[in-house]
């Protein structure tokens, strides 16, 4: 099969794209890179998969003609070293098994799952319930960091970056919702706990559970961005995510049901729940508009401001 490796899903583009000059040398080697390793690792390329939005996904065919995907990150944006840790670690459990990682060419090989939650038939709540299982399938006790980001330094990183870019962007979301957000992003850094911490997903969307060959009905969980952080992290993740469904109602009542439907599913704090999905919301819609999805990046800031003014009971 012949592959137009400039032929990228649209968010893979518009992701390379906003890194500027090494986005686009990544993009011209992409076909260089994929050569060279399909010889160093015995694979044929197939496919352009869909779904990545930092990283190149391939279906390919083994030696022995078993399926696999190749994926290849975006140069720093998509850190293949720490993804392969996280596999390592899980073995199996919960995500995809590690066959190969090249660290030269930021790439990994990885067993093939089935299709992705996001497009199953399942409702909303259907869908929350599934992550919520798979995730505490996921969630992986470690004795330290072991050199993973912590979720104090991601909160701090998360307010970092949700100061810089709401102004570079002219205030794109209300100042009460970035303050919020801020406020928030300093409460989650000075909660951070090693001793309540594990291995988490770090972005565990229903774009990223797929369903599993081998485990009857179940999903397992592919780009883990691995942090040493409280539960309640990958909980937010939900909460940032099915804006439609927010924005038909009252979307502060719907966005507070989701929140009790999350903790109820895994025993988690909602206050931590609520404050790490109102900082996911705002910096993913940021970045959205950042790297110009701006429909989705406006749709997700709108819900934020909803929220924000009516936070205040969250925030006791």
């Amino acid at each position: 099969m012949e592959i137009n490796f400039t032929d990228l899903p649209k968010a893979i583009r518009l992701r390379a794209r906003s890194v500027g000059p090494t986005g686009e040398r990544w993009v011209a080697t992409l076909e260089e890179t994929v050569s060279s390793l399909a010889l160093k690792w015995q694979f044929v390329p197939r496919e352009i998969l869909s779904g990545g939005s930092e990283s190149l996904i391939l279906a390919v065919a083994l030696k022995d003609d078993s399926p696999a995907v190749l994926k290849v990150g975006l140069p720093g944006v998509c850190d293949c070293k720490t993804e392969s840790y996280v596999l390592r670690i899980a073995n199996g459990a919960a995500y995809p098994r590690l066959l190969e990682h090249d660290e030269e060419y930021n790439a990994l090989l990885v067993e093939r799952l089935g299709a992705r939650l996001s497009d199953s038939d399942l409702t909303v709540s259907q869908q929350i319930a599934v992550l919520c299982q798979t995730l505490q399938e996921a969630w992986i006790p470690l004795q330290s960091s072991q050199g993973f980001m912590t979720g104090g330094e991601k909160a701090r990183w998360l307010l970092e970056f949700i100061e810089s870019v709401w102004r570079d962007l002219g205030k794109p979301c209300a100042e009460g919702a970035q303050e919020l957000a801020l406020s928030f992003a300093t409460e989650r850094e000075a909660a951070y706990d090693p001793n309540n911490s594990v291995l988490v997903h770090g972005d565990a969307h229903s774009h990223n559970a797929l369903r599993s060959f081998d485990k009857k009905g179940g999903y397992k969980f592919v780009d883990p961005d691995g942090l040493f952080a409280e539960p309640a992290y990958d909980l937010g993740i939900s909460m940032r995510g099915w804006n439609d469904e927010l924005l038909v109602g009252d979307a502060m009542k719907l966005g507070q049901a989701r929140c009790r439907t999350l903790a109820s599913f895994t025993g988690i704090n909602e206050r931590a729940i609520w404050q790490w999905g109102f900082i996911e919301r705002v910096s993913t819609g940021l970045l959205m508009l950042q790297i110009g999805m701006t429909q989705s990046g406006v749709r997700t800031l709108a819900v934020a401001d909803l929220w924000a003014g009516a936070s205040i009971s969250w925030n006791r």
